[in-house]
């Protein structure tokens, strides 16, 4: 069938040449080339345009990704600063407490100290009683 369209083609430009001749025929022959040829360049342009507008979407897209991931970068970078100001006086806190701890160890041996010296003071009391007692008691016994 198409084998049949080619050589009906054929014969009505035979025709076409007998009738205007040959440079006429060849003439529309260019200008229909000429236009099958636009006609594919259109078709390109119009596929690189939508290429290009793909490619500028895409662009854009990986543009605002990008500033996303900057943006959470930004914000792990302040997190991360807090938490070291965090940890900072986490650290001071504890420097705090260890010097308030040996400051309470400190006042806990001085009581310490001072209870064991009350009790050597009430032992020797309750020895200087007894021998009292005991001196008070040998001269009745006498």
């Amino acid at each position: 069938m198409a084998n049949e369209n080619i050589g009906s083609e054929q014969d009505s430009l035979g025709a076409k040449r007998a009738r205007d001749g040959p440079y006429v025929v060849d003439d529309l022959l260019l200008k229909e080339a000429g236009r099958e040829v636009n006609e594919a360049a259109r078709g390109e342009a119009e596929q690189a345009r939508k290429f290009n507008e793909d490619a500028r979407i895409l662009h854009e897209e990986h543009r605002q990704a990008l500033e996303q991931i900057r943006e959470e970068r930004e914000e792990a970078r302040h997190s991360a600063e807090s938490a070291r100001g965090a940890a900072e006086q986490a650290r001071a806190a504890a420097e705090e407490a260890r010097h308030a701890t040996i400051d309470a160890v400190r006042a806990t041996a001085d009581v310490l100290s001072t209870n064991l010296e009350q009790m050597k003071f009430v032992e020797e009391m309750r020895r200087t009683y007894l021998d009292l007692k005991e001196n008070i008691r040998k001269p009745d016994a006498d």
